[in-house]
């Protein structure tokens, strides 16, 4: 449904899918993608197409209405935090080595779970981890403050493209008003950091839950005075850790540094596709053509 008011308002602006993803600030894929129903856009994606093509808000109001992940299935051991994600009024996370998954770019998450599965398993697994997003990147989303280690953006997760479009993913959703994303650098060494990544959950009836995961387990807790500790240490984490605005500045110039990277990845591919390309022109590298000689053709 979106994908197809989607293209009716772009071949009513006379505009190709290329010409409609410049504005949009993004690859043509995108665009051929969300049109043909094949990838889920974001909010900001729904209203800047809005704002290009003119709508009036009627992709804005669609995207609100559309229920994305209707068969999501997560795995067994996950489904209760999931399930406390979909009603949570506060989150809070502290992160290390990869991005948290309510933060994740469809492709980053795509990178980081093939690398353990492959085919359709991956693809149900990224499409089950953007589900729970929507919640949280909606207007008037619940609150969600998140401390990311600076592993999070050292590690590299696929290419530096991936990890270029996961900072200005990160950039774009951390100026939503319900999100605050902060970095704990690792020059820092005043900073008391937990030992292992945790999320503190405060459900709608006061109930409230500390959570951490091993390696294929959720682990739950609801001890007041367990959370009460957990709470003071992210508390003092977050005082420590970069301000959000100093965080940004942060993630911008990670940013860059991947787009370098990218850039001096494609040079190079390009140089060695012009160095091949000359090579095959050389004449010594020309194919031989033996003539036959002719048998009543005198030779000269």
């Amino acid at each position: 449904m979106f994908g197809e008011l989607l293209r009716h308002y772009r071949e009513a602006a006379l505009l190709t899918q290329d010409a409609l993803a410049k504005q949009l600030f993004c690859d043509r894929s995108l665009v051929a993608r969300v049109e043909a129903g094949t990838r889920v856009p974001q909010d900001a994606f729904a209203k800047r197409a809005d704002e290009v093509l003119g709508t009036g808000g009627a992709l804005g109001r669609l995207w609100g209405l559309v229920d994305w992940y209707p068969q999501v299935e997560h795995p067994d051991w996950f489904r209760r935090r999931a399930e406390m994600d979909a009603e949570a009024v506060a989150l809070s996370e502290y992160q290390v080595l990869v991005v948290p998954g309510l933060l994740q770019t469809e492709d980053y998450a795509r990178a980081l779970l093939s690398q353990t599965m492959n085919g359709k398993e991956a693809e149900d697994k990224v499409r089950a981890r953007l589900s729970r997003q929507q919640r949280f990147m909606a207007e008037g989303g619940p609150l969600y403050t998140t401390v990311l280690d600076e592993s999070c953006l050292r590690q590299v997760v696929g290419t530096a493209a991936v990890m270029r479009d996961q900072c200005a993913h990160l950039l774009a959703v951390g100026q939503r008003p319900n999100i605050r994303i902060q970095v704990a650098p690792a020059d820092r060494p005043g900073i008391v950091r937990p030992t292992t990544s945790m999320s503190l959950i405060e459900l709608p009836d006061g109930h409230r839950w500390v959570y951490s995961e091993s390696l294929s387990q959720g682990h739950f807790a609801d001890d007041p005075a367990v959370f009460a500790r957990r709470s003071q240490t992210y508390d003092v984490l977050r005082a420590d850790a970069l301000a959000a605005p100093e965080s940004a500045a942060w993630i911008g110039e990670a940013m860059e540094g991947y787009e370098r990277t990218h850039d001096q990845a494609r040079a190079q591919v390009d140089q060695e596709q012009l160095q091949r390309q000359r090579r095959r022109q050389l004449p010594g590298n020309r194919p031989r053509i033996r003539l036959r000689h002719h048998p009543h053709r005198p030779r000269s």
